[in-house]
């Protein structure tokens, strides 16, 4: 299973793929080093996201959900409202304007979770931050 590190705001994650979205991970493992900047959410509860407009990543809904855990990443392919990854670092319903979303849960944190908290009070109270994913 690929690990990828994730670094943002002076912290470093280790995130595994997931199996159930393997169209998901490989075409983002296709676009590694990674590199945008964070932003809070403004529906979905603690969660920071980056937004990606109209971008196609070429996939559809797999292994789908509305309610990540902490440490969860999600696609989001876009539809009802844009194109956008999502990572949970609390309580988190993924929703937009629109009302509820579900994107593909591909990445799962493993190391450095003990930091998200830290991670998403940053980019609230600070603003958007860098973050890099790339192939360990």
């Amino acid at each position: 299973m690929p690990r990828i590190r994730i670094t943002a705001a002076g912290h470093t994650f280790i995130a595994e793929t997931h199996p159930d979205a393997p169209e998901t991970v490989a075409a983002f493992l296709r676009l590694l080093p990674y590199r945008e900047r964070l932003i809070h959410v403004r529906w979905s509860g603690e969660g920071c996201w980056i937004p990606m407009g109209e971008f196609d990543l070429g996939v559809e809904y797999e292994n789908h959900t509305s309610h990540p855990s902490v440490g969860d990443v999600l696609f989001y392919p876009g539809g009802y409202s844009e194109t956008e990854i999502i990572l949970a670092y609390g309580a988190c319903s993924f929703s937009s304007k629109m009302g509820q979303l579900a994107g593909n849960h591909f990445l799962t944190i493993v190391e450095g979770k003990e930091h998200l908290r830290a991670l998403g009070t940053k980019v609230l109270w600070e603003g958007a931050q860098d973050v890099c994913f790339e192939a360990i």
